[in-house]
């Protein structure tokens, strides 16, 4: 059977009507459930890291900041000029319940005000920071009038938050169910290391603002209550001290809508887990298929490597039937098994049959027939008595075979893992092994992050490298690389040292034993060396997107770091290191001519069949998107400049099966669907680009595309989608009004538009005139743009945070734009040095 080339255009289960998250309130005051009123924090960059990473030399970017809390009476508040003045870090959910990452950029602020770093800022541009403020500060008075001053302006903003390890940090939160299982496993094993008093307060903070008024919590921050989140969120207060009393609305919407038997079947397991679920309601996960060849048709292989990453270890807990120890004595763990289905209801629950209910609201993706089946032939399996000697000898076998591939996923990924669900369920499995166990203690914090609503578990370790990536692209695109050497000498040797196992330090890391070709067999793992990661070299795991926009990042920024290099103060990014990046891009093209994420496609389209999530769509292969062809096609098109003769045939072969896969996505209505953020502009401008770069500029389908833009313009002349048009793969009907602007634009949607209309030979069109002038119109006097909707998505139905999208990609914009209002005849930039 042929691999699937992509999801399906239309999701082929009912959904339901995604709700907005309205949190509690009291005029727009946190809700801290304390007397004592607002709580503001400051995370402080930690200056010292444990042992095992100083050895490795593998710090660079990691998000691990040591929290502080600071508590003010709020009736006597501190003077307005006080660092820790409350009001600077009001989060009012009501109005939006995306966070602005205020904490850190006042931080980042006060450390660079104190300390300005040297600019060197061209003469040229001196009439520009007269006008504008400063070098080193924009001015909050003097308004921009041009698109060029807008630029300066929006560059000078952002460029104030770089790290002096030269990246951009930012809140990639958003999805509440991760908390949880943190918390659980902090409740299990009641180490502090795990979570302190500080961060168990702040913790508890984030989880309240985000209640809505129906007593439920989302899956993620924006959207309406679930079973899911809900009964997850209600566990961890309970867990961290929250009374009964004070979550009564909660429990009511909990035992409304069927019990926590009713949730769907990852909040089942984390309750089994705690012991307030028995196993017996959770449907086999068998370790066995730990021992399926790779012949087979199915197997963990084969499939998806972040659903493989977590089904592995949640098989191992389950085969193990591992509950928390205490839990039978524990008054918490008592209370909870009443609250969450009724007074005295515990021990007459039908928990079989509570295997395959679950309540409507989290039923995304209904388990299909053909997975039933499954499910009652394991279950069969796994009861009768006369399997009982086969179980217990293959299972032996197993367990061997799934802890040799957990370590390997341990050392690989330097016990960051490849996301918090199996970051926290390899750390539970791993507490009788010390050494294991510490390891992945010293690397909770690598996912920690403080926001202005408190602290949160992200969904990585963070998108350092992703961010970054744009970023020098757009520094390049837009002539700004000339005006800051000093943060694009930073940005350059970050990236230089994010690329994975390229480093001298890297290279001797544990991660390099497992780049042996039979040891990434055992481990189903591609090549990695020469990829870049999402977040930073110690994770490990090379993505072909991710890949390709580091090598154009690192291509972009060459030519102004060459001084740097010859001085010896920046590392050579040498020709054998991009060849590496190369071939991990060229090996990782699937049969269908498009590139998925981690991994090449290895499994079927009938797979999803077999999806028993319920919460998540699209999660049981690694599919060709649209996001990951453009990102790899373009790096292999800019290189192939550079470089003409290296793999010159292989490149063209890409080139054209990959332009080929990308016009088969497009949608009859010119556009493309976009996987990974939201959602339609997001997916028409990669389309795009990557037509563009495989010589399509002006095709038909490009000019279909245009068109699709144009149609969804505001009056205003922004654009704007929200979560809405990744959950139902159509495009929001209202646009991004809810938390844009009343026509419903927003300032991230429209620079993708513009982005993509830019390069798709509108430059000059009224549509992008009209879009820039409200690109410039919603800057902030800072210099920065508001915070809007969520931005990211990912497997359909869960939104994700990008803070740093609301200045990268306007920039961005901009940039572009000037780069084509300064083109000469032949179509080539040249950067005017006249600013009058």
């Amino acid at each position: 059977m042929k691999p699937s080339s992509h999801p399906p255009t239309t999701y082929p289960f009912p959904h339901h009507n995604l709700k907005h998250s309205s949190s509690k309130h009291e005029g727009g005051k946190l809700i801290t459930g304390s007397p004592l009123g607002r709580s503001t924090w400051e995370p402080i960059q930690t200056k010292t890291r444990n042992s095992i990473t100083r050895t490795l030399g593998l710090i660079n970017g990691a998000q691990n900041l040591s929290t502080t809390l600071y508590i003010h009476n709020s009736t006597a508040p501190p003077s307005p000029t006080s660092t820790h003045n409350p009001s600077l870090f009001t989060f009012t959910p009501h109005l939006n319940p995306n966070a602005s990452d205020c904490v850190y950029k006042l931080q980042k602020l006060k450390e660079y005000l104190d300390s300005p770093p040297p600019l060197t800022i061209p003469p040229s541009y001196e009439k520009l920071t007269t006008k504008l403020g400063s070098a080193t500060l924009p001015s909050l008075t003097v308004p921009c009038t041009t698109p060029l001053e807008s630029l300066f302006k929006g560059t000078l903003f952002y460029n104030m938050f770089q790290d002096s390890s030269g990246l951009w940090y930012g809140d990639y939160g958003g999805p509440l169910f991760l908390n949880c299982g943190l918390i659980i496993c902090w409740y299990i094993f009641k180490e502090e290391d795990i979570l302190g008093e500080d961060e168990i307060i702040m913790l508890k903070h984030y989880l309240k603002v985000h209640k809505q008024n129906d007593g439920g919590w989302g899956t993620h921050i924006e959207g309406g209550s679930t079973m899911f989140g809900t009964v997850m969120c209600y566990v961890g207060l309970r867990l961290l001290g929250a009374s009964r009393t004070e979550l009564e609305d909660s429990r009511k919407f909990i035992i409304d809508n069927g019990t926590a038997t009713c949730t769907s079947s990852w909040a089942k397991f984390y309750l089994c887990v705690l012991g307030v679920m028995k196993w017996e309601s959770h449907n086999s996960t068998p370790i066995e298929m730990m021992l399926l060849p790779d012949w087979f048709p199915f197997g963990p292989g084969r499939m998806w490597c972040h659903s493989r990453m977590v089904y592995v270890p949640m098989a191992w807990l389950y085969c193990k039937r591992y509950v928390y120890e205490k839990a039978d004595d524990d008054e918490i763990i008592k209370q909870l098994r009443e609250e969450l289905y009724g007074e005295g209801e515990y021990e007459k629950i039908d928990w079989k049959k509570a295997r395959t209910t679950v309540a409507p609201m989290d039923n995304y993706s209904p388990v299909t027939y053909m997975m039933s089946f499954v499910m009652y032939l394991l279950s069969f399996y796994e009861s009768m008595e006369v399997f009982k000697p086969l179980r217990k000898y293959l299972r032996e076998r197993a367990f061997k075979r799934a802890e040799a591939y957990l370590i390997a996923e341990e050392l690989q990924t330097n016990y960051i893992c490849i996301g918090p669900v199996n970051k926290i369920l390899n750390m539970i499995i791993s507490r009788d092994d010390k050494n294991r166990f510490e390891r992945h203690k010293e690397r909770i914090k690598d996912y920690l992050w403080v926001a202005e609503d408190g602290l949160k578990m992200q969904g990585y370790n963070g998108s350092q490298c992703w961010d970054a990536s744009f970023y020098a692209q757009a520094l390049h695109e837009s002539g700004m690389a000339r005006v800051y050497p000093e943060n694009v000498e930073r940005l350059y040797s970050f990236l230089e040292g994010t690329q994975i196992l390229s480093t001298p330090l890297s290279a001797n890391s544990p991660a390099m034993f497992y780049e042996d070709y039979k040891e990434r067999v055992k481990a189903f793992r591609h090549v990695s060396l020469g990829g870049w990661p999402f977040s930073t070299s110690a994770h490990g795991w090379p993505i072909s997107d991710c890949t390709g926009e580091g090598l154009k990042a690192i291509l972009a920024l060459r030519p102004y770091v060459e001084e740097g290099v010859e001085a010896g103060r920046l590392t050579k990014m040498t020709d054998s290191r991009i060849f590496n990046a190369v071939n991990v891009i060229l090996t990782l093209q699937n049969c269908d001519g498009g590139f998925a994420t981690y991994e090449n496609q290895r499994g079927f389209k009938w797979f999803e069949w077999l999806n028993p999530s319920e919460v998540f769509g699209d999660i049981m292969i690694d599919y060709s998107y649209v996001e990951c062809s453009m990102a790899s096609l373009t790096a292999l098109s800019d290189f192939k400049v550079l470089y003409p003769d290296h793999r010159s045939d292989e490149i063209e072969t890409a080139l054209r099966r990959g332009k080929g896969f990308i016009k088969s996505l497009q949608r009859r209505d010119g556009s493309w669907y976009g996987s990974w953020a939201c959602c339609f502009c997001y997916g028409t401008w990669f389309g795009v680009e990557g037509l563009v770069a495989c010589g399509e500029g002006g095709s038909e389908n490009v000019l279909r595309a245009m068109d699709f833009l144009k149609s969804k313009q505001c009056e205003n002349g922004g654009w704007g989608e929200d979560f809405r048009s990744c959950y139902n793969k159509s495009y929001s009907p209202t646009g991004a009004e809810r938390y844009g602007d009343s026509q419903g634009a927003c300032v991230i949607n429209t620079a993708w538009a513009l982005l993509a209309l830019i390069k798709g030979g509108e430059g000059d069109s009224d549509s992008v005139e009209r879009g820039i002038q409200y690109l410039m119109k919603r800057q902030l006097s800072t210099g920065d743009w508001p915070q809007e909707g969520i931005s990211g998505v990912f497997n359909r139905s869960c939104g994700i945070t990008y803070t740093s999208y609301r200045n990268v990609f306007p920039i961005w914009a901009l940039g572009r734009f000037r780069q084509w209002k300064e083109r000469d005849t032949t179509n080539t930039l040249r950067f005017s040095t006249n600013l009058s």
